[in-house]
């Protein structure tokens, strides 16, 4: 890497609920976390995705990566597991879209002076030809550096209605980089066929280059109430270990607008120039079942499996068994996804309306649309093995070093057996260490934590007993990871 080296940040956009994918994405595990192609999730993929990109004339920093405060200890686990990749957190108290997500990211990359190069992908899309995609950003960048404003437009194969698209200046159709004369919203299936028949449209991935001071410049033209109610929430900002922390008070006050709408589509006849790079590498949102299935590896009769399935005269099926044999005869055309705690089946070309699933489960108030069985905490992980009538038991497994917070509960006692490793156990005023088949009990009302001060992994099951057993059920005395009892 030469010293005159262009310097970019990425900024990973790792929002959004990714409904149609229920019940594998939930509110509180969205698809951007899932492993739906290859050996990462969607997240990890966009982080390695753009930290490739650095070259001899271009050198990457530290990644910006803007999530929902709900989601923040997934985004560190998975951060831990992939090697070489350092990030900043920026935690949105709650979803206000893109731009002000974006307006967040800049603030903090050019918040010591300098003027990086915000390189920004959201964290749920795969693509499959990496290196053209480095190419493509790589040529992105020395636009970006110049000043103007680059972004990817992905070979439109298909008049698709749940894309945004990009019109490029008609005559420049032999480039790979396009002078920008439109964004266009969803169109219907007609107009989205004359988009393709015409070879002037292309898809809008959400996947473009920028230098800090330009977004800044932008956003500050076009929608100055973003850029100052954002930067108002970023000044009262709190860092709590590796998270930053906008006011949770200010924040809610910025309006709700997407990059599109805020900037990109107010451009044309600007200062800011935006050009267009064309990219053909294999790119997907994942943004129904159906998409997933014509990403995923097909057998000879055009079905994509996961986990233990078997198969009998059935072709172009989905299926993606997570905890049971999952087995499928004489059908065609299925997604049939089982977890632990739901089974979904849908024919593949109806997949986008698996939101209004979600939206039952919400309008029932129904928990399987928030979490699976499994639930991941900062400490480790819960799963809810059986519940019945004034009873509920968890299979509990902390971390090595880890602690559950310093707690209580009002409508409810628990019961613990250690049935692998070594737990400290404080109960009142007082702390006994217990090994593999001890247990103990915790009264209804006692202050209680559980700490595994070893370093194997600890396991216990749990059964609670009480007249109401909901995760609220919890009063926080003392916490290690910044939660409150609003937190389950």
């Amino acid at each position: 890497m030469s010293q005159s080296a262009i310097l970019i940040k990425p900024i990973i956009l790792c929002g959004g609920s990714g409904t149609r994918l229920w019940p594998l994405s939930r509110a509180g595990f969205p698809k951007q976390f899932l492993v739906l192609s290859g050996k990462n999730s969607l997240f990890q993929q966009a982080l390695e995705r753009t930290n490739n990109i650095a070259s001899d004339d271009i050198a990457c920093g530290n990644a910006l990566i803007v999530t929902n405060e709900q989601h923040r200890f997934l985004v560190l686990d998975q951060l831990r597991e992939i090697t070489g990749i350092n990030a900043k957190i920026l935690l949105e108290p709650e979803g206000r879209n893109t731009a002000p997500a974006l307006t967040l990211a800049a603030l903090e990359a050019s918040k010591e002076g300098g003027d990086p190069i915000l390189v920004v992908t959201p964290a749920d899309q795969i693509i499959k030809q990496q290196q053209s995609f480095a190419d493509a950003m790589q040529r992105a960048i020395q636009i970006a550096f110049k000043g103007e404003i680059a972004i990817l437009g992905i070979k439109a194969s298909s008049p698709e209605t749940g894309f945004g698209y990009i019109r490029k200046k008609v005559g420049e159709g032999s480039l790979s980089e396009s002078d920008v004369v439109e964004f266009v919203e969803k169109p219907d299936l007609e107009t989205a066929k004359s988009y393709i028949a015409s070879g002037e449209f292309s898809w809008n991935a959400g996947i473009f280059v920028i230098r800090a001071s330009v977004w800044l410049k932008a956003i500050g033209s076009f929608r100055p109430d973003i850029l100052s109610s954002t930067r108002a929430a970023f000044e009262n900002s709190k860092i709590d270990h590796q998270f930053i922390r906008p006011d949770e008070g200010l924040f809610k006050k910025i309006p709700n607008e997407s990059i599109d709408y805020a900037v990109m589509e107010n451009c044309r006849d600007s200062i800011f120039k935006i050009k267009m790079i064309s990219l053909d590498a294999g790119w997907s949102d994942l943004g129904s079942w159906n998409t997933v299935w014509q990403a995923g590896l097909k057998d000879s009769n055009d079905n994509v499996t996961h986990g233990d399935v078997l198969i009998d005269q059935a072709n172009e099926n989905l299926i993606h068994a997570s905890h049971r044999l999952v087995s499928v005869v004489g059908v065609s055309g299925l997604v049939i996804v089982e977890t632990a705690d739901a089974v979904m089946v849908t024919d593949r070309q109806n997949s986008q309306d698996v939101k209004n699933i979600v939206n039952q489960l919400l309008s029932k108030n129904r928990e399987e649309h928030e979490l699976h069985r499994k639930v991941s905490r900062p400490w480790g992980w819960y799963d809810t093995i059986d519940v019945g009538d004034r009873f509920k038991v968890k299979r509990i497994q902390v971390n090595p070093g880890a602690s559950l917070s310093l707690q209580k509960h009002s409508k409810r006692a628990e019961h613990w057996v250690v049935v692998k490793g070594s737990a400290e156990v404080t109960c009142g005023d007082k702390t006994i260490t217990l090994k593999e088949n001890e247990s103990t009990f915790i009264p209804l009302g006692e202050m209680h934590r559980l700490s595994n001060p070893s370093d194997q992994t600890l396991e216990i099951i749990e059964v609670q007993s009480g007249n109401y057993l909901g995760e609220d059920d919890i009063v926080r005395m003392s916490d290690g990871y910044g939660r409150s009892n609003k937190d389950d």
